[in-house]
């Protein structure tokens, strides 16, 4: 950051004129020390290095950050206890000071801007929305959302339970409402999609793979811990809670799926489209269409299948299966 001309003339001043030290100087400017010796070697200055003065934990600094890299997240109190064993004389809140300057800093990982082309892959996840209570019973309310990841179009479907069939059924309705479906569906790792992961072996849910092969698309999973790969999705389930779910009245499920069909194509689709902000999404959408894969001929069945039992006489129970 660049230093104002009556600035540099007043650390100048201070230094020259009141004999002020750099820290003084940096302290009373609300600057940095390093700020302030910079104007002053630029003004001809010798450049000022700090003076290091000898400490009690020098001796115990090997030790330390030995420690530390084999420990990177051992607590302070803990490690004082280690030093103060060996003879450190110091006390544990300066010991805690000290140490913060010493302690491994973690790597920040990269991201790459993850970009994909129009009709190429959607991404899907279920979104929690509280409990109704339905009779004496309190069902979850869940949301089925799926995103275009190129458009940016949301798909939102409110259930009573993250059950199969309504996960089946909300992908039957989001290819509807779309009119052809991508050829790649991002999910994470939940059991309506994935049953069981062994590093790169995954053993997919049978039934989404019998979906899958229906409408012609490429299950696929993110890597585990990796919540970036199908970040569209879960900013669009934060933007749902915001913008179209806080303090929204509704009389039942259907109202409430009736107004977010209303929602979806007016605000949502009205916003810019990331990909090309001179469109909206709903324009975005328009020109997405033409590169989706067509729908097959008849919808996927989605109805609810359960296996009951019967005794020697033919008799069952719907109520107690």
């Amino acid at each position: 950051m660049a230093i104002p001309p009556e600035t540099e003339a007043q650390i100048l001043r201070y230094h020259h004129a009141e004999r002020w030290p750099v820290g003084t100087i940096a302290r009373q400017l609300n600057l940095h020390r390093d700020s302030v010796a910079r104007v002053l070697t630029q003004a001809g200055l010798p450049a000022i290095k700090l003076i290091h003065r000898p400490s009690a934990i020098d001796p115990y600094l090997p030790f330390i950050l030995e420690t530390l890299a084999q420990f990177p997240r051992l607590r302070a109190s803990r490690l004082y206890t280690m030093v103060k064993a060996r003879g450190y004389p110091g006390r544990p809140d300066h010991f805690r000071h000290l140490i913060a300057h010493h302690r491994p800093r973690p790597k920040h990982e990269a991201f790459l801007r993850l970009r994909t082309l129009p009709g190429e892959q959607m991404q899907v996840d279920w979104g929690h929305f509280g409990h109704l209570e339905i009779g004496k019973a309190r069902r979850p309310l869940m949301a089925f959302v799926t995103v275009l990841s190129w458009s940016r179009q949301i798909f939102l479907r409110f259930y009573l339970g993250a059950h199969m069939e309504n996960f089946l059924r909300g992908h039957v309705a989001a290819f509807a409402a779309w009119g052809g479906v991508p050829r790649v569906a991002l999910y994470d790792n939940l059991k309506s999609a994935v049953l069981e992961r062994q590093g790169a072996v995954i053993r997919f849910n049978p039934t989404l793979l019998a979906l899958a092969g229906h409408y012609r698309f490429e299950p696929r999973p993110v890597a585990v811990a990796r919540g970036n790969e199908k970040g569209r999705v879960e900013r669009a389930i934060r933007y749902i809670r915001d913008a179209f779910f806080a303090g929204r009245q509704f009389t039942d499920v259907a109202d409430l799926n009736a107004q977010a069909d209303a929602w979806v194509i007016e605000q949502a689709g009205a916003r810019p489209c990331p990909e090309d902000e001179s469109l909206s999404v709903s324009e975005a959408l328009a020109q997405e269409r033409g590169r989706l894969l067509a729908l097959p001929g008849d919808a996927f069945p989605t109805e609810e299948i359960k296996a009951v039992s019967a005794g020697k006489t033919p008799y069952v129970r719907f109520d107690l299966n």
